[in-house]
């Protein structure tokens, strides 16, 4: 059985509602590090935050008018020896299923979908 809790969901609205967040990767880029790894939905991070790669959080933001935080992933990179999150901002049922197609299209990285709605673990 799986939880949600709302005050987690509300945290990260309060958290990206009163921060500026950078694109730094947009739609169609490749990856700085791995030229092959074309980022398939806007990602960038929430400017002042940081993370466990001591950079700002990460954030994938998708072409929804509605700009709500309905999800977050949670990785586990294996090259890196690390795990993160990243918040998901506006994004469509076909962005989500890209950005978690593109976590676990490498043996080295790994991630889950977990959608606040329903508190349920993809």
């Amino acid at each position: 059985m799986y939880t949600t809790n709302e005050e987690f969901w509300q945290a990260l609205d309060k958290l990206v509602s009163e921060s500026d967040i950078i694109i730094d990767r947009p739609k169609g880029t490749a990856h700085p590090k791995f030229p092959d790894f074309i980022y398939p939905v806007d990602y960038g991070y929430i400017k002042n935050t940081s993370s466990i790669d001591n950079d700002g959080i990460d954030v994938w933001v998708g072409t929804s008018d509605e700009k709500t935080i309905d999800a977050i992933i949670c990785t586990i990179d294996l090259m890196k020896r690390d795990s993160e999150i990243k918040i998901l901002i506006g994004c469509t049922e076909t962005e989500k299923e890209l950005i978690y197609n593109s976590h676990n299209d490498s043996p080295y990285m790994k991630g889950i979908l977990i959608r606040r709605s329903q508190g349920k673990i993809s």
